[in-house]
């Protein structure tokens, strides 16, 4: 019996046999595939798990004053995160955490509550505050929230200088407003990369691939901006809107040789490090993106293209009436009531609109347009400040032959910034030179190159010509209309300028409103600043003053009267800052 089993457990055999076969084959054939044909494949599968590229972000670049303090930075700051999947009590942990973070307990439940396993908490807290959580999270026992560091950016100096500065979008870092904005290519850096391979903890594996290509830190720009001056003309030009009841103003500081902007102030201003209240109107660069009609500051280029030309000097004398016809417009002078016997240097002293048209007339359209050209009016000054406008000049083939010299010669039909009026000041002050305007110092990428600002500079009157224009803005400050703009120990050259506000919306001049402005120069012997004040619509009596020989009482809306002393004020602070001695000393 047992012999005849023996058939079939040789079959059984040969059926596992060939179950081994059929399944070794199988799996070599397998195996094959895997180590060989798809072995590519299947590596960069595994290593997709386990090898990761991560991004290394660039620091970006830092932005200085001209004695290297800081005015944008970018710092580590603290970040509250949390898994809701983790926490077990979003109530109380809200109720805890939202008061110390500034958060509406509802707002921080709903993100704690979230169908996700990550939400920001807060973001670039300070340590008092996150060690103010730490305390929170342990005496609690809460779950659930951690922290991690991210790059912030900042603002050291607050508002100071915010509208030259600008300011970044919070998450990226991405320039928004200003020079953040303008230099954002030389600023942003170029982020970095690493390779490593790490377990599915997400830990590094000890001998595991690790590569690295280093971030590239952003450039740092130093620029022009004198710290303490800024800080001056900001807090005279704030004080001045307080005073007078203006509803915004400007100051320029420029330095006559080098062309370089030691101060660009605009108010009312903003904290860029806290800007969930700013408007565009504070946002704004006034000194560059506002244009208004000068007034009386033009009549300078009039006066000095017709001394230029020879056609005048200044004890070139001229009758000059009580008001002055022309076509259907009538032109007359503050404060006088009858005719009278003007020098050029009294026109220029007393402001004198018809004598200025006088001289005007004399000089004629187009040479007039081509002297105001050459001062820079009609294009922009390219200060490298975002935002700039070129101002309004109309060609001269555009001119009419009635009214169109004599109100250009008085400072109306020329759409100006403050910065293009610093700049032709700093022309006569800088004996006839122009020199181009600029904000940026120099930028030094992380190589170590430095790139230097070298600014355009053109001739525009002679030196003689500026050295007379010098002599008679002196007399402005000394007995004319800019009294009020005298410094102390220093000689002062300017110009007083007052202008009917242009209503664009409504297509015509505000019967109350004024722009108010003193452009002026110190010391006249040797020029070293130019200071421009800009008010918009201040307004009302000047507190405790007395009347002139008319009976008219000093009003806030003439340049005279409410921009003259901000130039004053600014003018000593910077001259004292510069260490520049007075005069005879």
């Amino acid at each position: 019996m047992p012999g005849r089993s023996t058939p079939a457990r040789n079959l059984r055999l040969v059926i596992v046999l060939v179950g081994i076969l059929v399944a070794w084959t199988g799996l070599g054939y397998r195996l094959v595939g895997v180590q060989a044909l798809d072995a590519a494949r299947w590596e960069a599968s595994g290593s997709a798990q386990w090898v990761r590229e991560e991004a290394l972000p660039a620091v970006r670049g830092t932005i200085y004053d001209r004695d290297g303090i800081e005015l944008a930075v970018t710092v580590d700051a603290v970040t509250v995160v949390a898994d809701p999947s983790l926490v077990t009590r979003p109530r109380l942990t809200a109720r805890l955490v939202a008061p110390v973070v500034g958060l509406k307990r509802a707002e921080l439940v709903a993100k704690l509550a979230a169908d996700s396993r990550f939400a920001y908490v807060a973001r670039g807290i300070s340590a008092d505050t996150a060690d103010h959580i730490e305390r929170l999270i342990e005496r609690h026992e809460l779950t659930g929230l951690s922290f991690i560091t991210e790059p912030v950016r900042t603002y050291p100096a607050g508002t100071l200088a915010s509208q030259v500065v600008g300011f970044v979008m919070s998450d990226t870092e991405q320039g928004l407003e200003g020079l953040e904005l303008v230099l954002d290519e030389h600023l942003t850096g170029t982020p970095g990369t690493q390779v490593i391979e790490r377990d599915r903890f997400g830990v590094p594996i000890p001998q595991g691939m690790y590569t690295i290509e280093p971030a590239v830190q952003g450039a740092d720009v130093v620029l022009t901006i004198d710290r303490e001056i800024q800080y001056a003309a900001e807090r005279y030009l704030t004080e001045a809107l307080e005073t007078t009841g203006a509803a915004a103003g400007t100051v320029v500081v420029q330095h006559v040789a080098t062309g370089e902007l030691l101060a660009v102030a605009s108010a009312p201003g903003f904290d860029p490090n806290n800007r969930t209240e700013i408007s565009p109107e504070t946002v704004r660069n006034r000194a560059v993106a506002d244009v208004y009609e000068p007034g009386s500051t033009l009549k300078v280029v009039t006066i000095a293209a017709a001394l230029d030309e020879g056609l005048v000097t200044p004890s070139s004398r001229f009758d000059v009436p009580d008001e002055l016809l022309i076509h259907d417009k009538v032109y007359t002078d503050t404060g006088r009531t009858g005719p009278e016997e003007m020098t050029l240097a009294r026109i220029v002293a007393r402001s004198s609109n018809i004598g200025t048209i006088a001289v005007q007339q004399l000089l004629g359209n187009r040479l007039h347009h081509q002297y105001l050209e050459r001062f820079g009016l009609g294009e922009s000054t390219t200060s490298g400040m975002p935002g700039e406008a070129p101002g309004q000049l109309q060609p001269v083939e555009q001119w009419c032959s009635t009214t169109c010299g004599p109100s250009t010669a008085i400072g109306y039909r020329v759409g100006v910034t403050p910065l293009q009026m610093a700049a032709v000041f700093a022309t006569i002050a800088n004996g006839g030179v122009w020199v181009q305007p600029h904000i940026v110092s120099e930028i030094i990428p992380s190589s170590g190159e430095r790139i230097v600002t070298v600014p355009v500079q053109r001739s525009v009157i002679s030196e003689d010509t500026a050295r007379t224009m010098q002599l008679m803005l002196q007399g402005v400050v000394d007995s004319g209309t800019g009294t009020r703009a005298a410094v102390d120990g220093y000689t002062v050259g300017g110009k007083t300028g007052t202008t009917e506000k242009w209503m664009p919306e409504e297509v015509r001049y505000s019967a109350t409103a004024r722009i108010a402005s003193f452009i002026g120069f110190a010391p006249v012997n040797d020029p070293q600043v130019v200071i421009a004040v800009v008010l918009d619509s201040p307004h009302g009596d000047v507190p405790g003053s007395s009347p002139n020989s008319l009976g008219e009482y000093p009003r806030f809306e003439f340049g005279g009267v409410s921009a003259a002393p901000v130039f004053a004020s600014v003018a000593e602070a910077t001259l004292h800052q510069l260490g520049v001695p007075p005069d005879g000393s």
